[in-house]
């Protein structure tokens, strides 16, 4: 009898633990993001506060240790490492949107995010209520190329905040700087003037080996593999016409005397 009353006793705390931890994850949402890219942690205060008058709207975005975003009425405020990144939609806010967007995200904003709404609470001191949680994952961006000898490898840096490039060679194993921001341009690197792009000119095959785009911690903003190979005239006609690539018209095209020499062979074996 006492093992069934125990058993029954266990059943119940553990189901209620589910219950709680299912009713705490429904409050938190999980929004992924690639670095240098645009992020919104969604949010509606209505949800949560029914009698707040918008003129009176003060919004609170905060992560564990630090306030990231505050802002009441006209007034703005900002945590340094988000100055002119992170801003609310203030013409939904009447509606209840309260939505903290972040434009050219970074590796160091991952982490969970929580937004309040402040309110009077007794004997006029402010209080602040809960109205959502956000967790937000970002990640580096992967690629492989392949060019041929003497093509430009045009080297996307993502961010403005972005200040090295470091390369492995195919036979080596150590990396090298390649590129730091402020460098003035060489015969073979040139960082274009507006864009967030660095182009490495006339490919060599010991250029063959793997780029890393980092940033002022030394965190891998992108990781790009590249392959030189030694191709003919012809091989990079193909190549530029797109028949490689998957140019469906093109590709059609090149079937059709296959197709042709297919069927007469077919209807030669008939007659036979």
């Amino acid at each position: 009898m006492k093992t069934v009353r125990f058993f029954i006793l266990f059943l119940s705390l553990l189901v209620g633990s589910l219950v709680d931890s299912s009713s705490l994850s429904s409050l938190q949402r999980v929004i992924t993001c690639r670095v240098g890219n645009q992020v919104v942690l969604p949010c509606s205060w209505k949800s949560r506060l029914q009698d707040v008058a918008p003129s009176s709207c003060h919004i609170q975005w905060t992560k564990p240790v630090e306030t990231v975003f505050e802002q009441w009425g006209e007034r703005q405020w900002q945590a340094d490492e988000f100055a002119g990144r992170a801003t609310l939609p203030e013409e939904r806010l009447d509606s209840g949107d309260c939505s903290l967007i972040i434009s050219d995200v970074q590796i160091g904003d991952a982490g969970t995010y929580e937004s309040f709404m402040v309110v009077d609470g007794v004997r006029s001191r402010k209080t602040r209520v809960f109205i959502q949680g956000v967790k937000l994952s970002v990640f580096d961006h992967k690629s492989r190329l392949s060019l041929g000898l003497g093509e430009d490898l045009v080297l996307d840096l993502h961010t403005q905040y972005s200040v090295r490039v470091v390369f492995l060679g195919r036979n080596s194993s150590q990396w090298s700087d390649l590129w730091m921001r402020g460098n003035e341009d060489s015969e073979r690197l040139e960082k274009h003037p507006l864009k967030e792009q660095l182009t490495i000119k006339k490919l060599k095959s010991s250029d063959e080996g793997t780029f890393k785009v980092l940033d002022a911690n030394g965190l891998a903003v992108s990781t790009v593999q590249l392959f030189v190979e030694e191709r003919t005239d012809a091989q990079r006609q193909v190549w530029d016409d797109g028949v490689l690539a998957g140019d469906p018209a093109r590709s059609c095209s090149s079937a059709l005397p296959i197709l042709s020499v297919f069927v007469a062979s077919f209807q030669i074996l008939h007659l036979l």
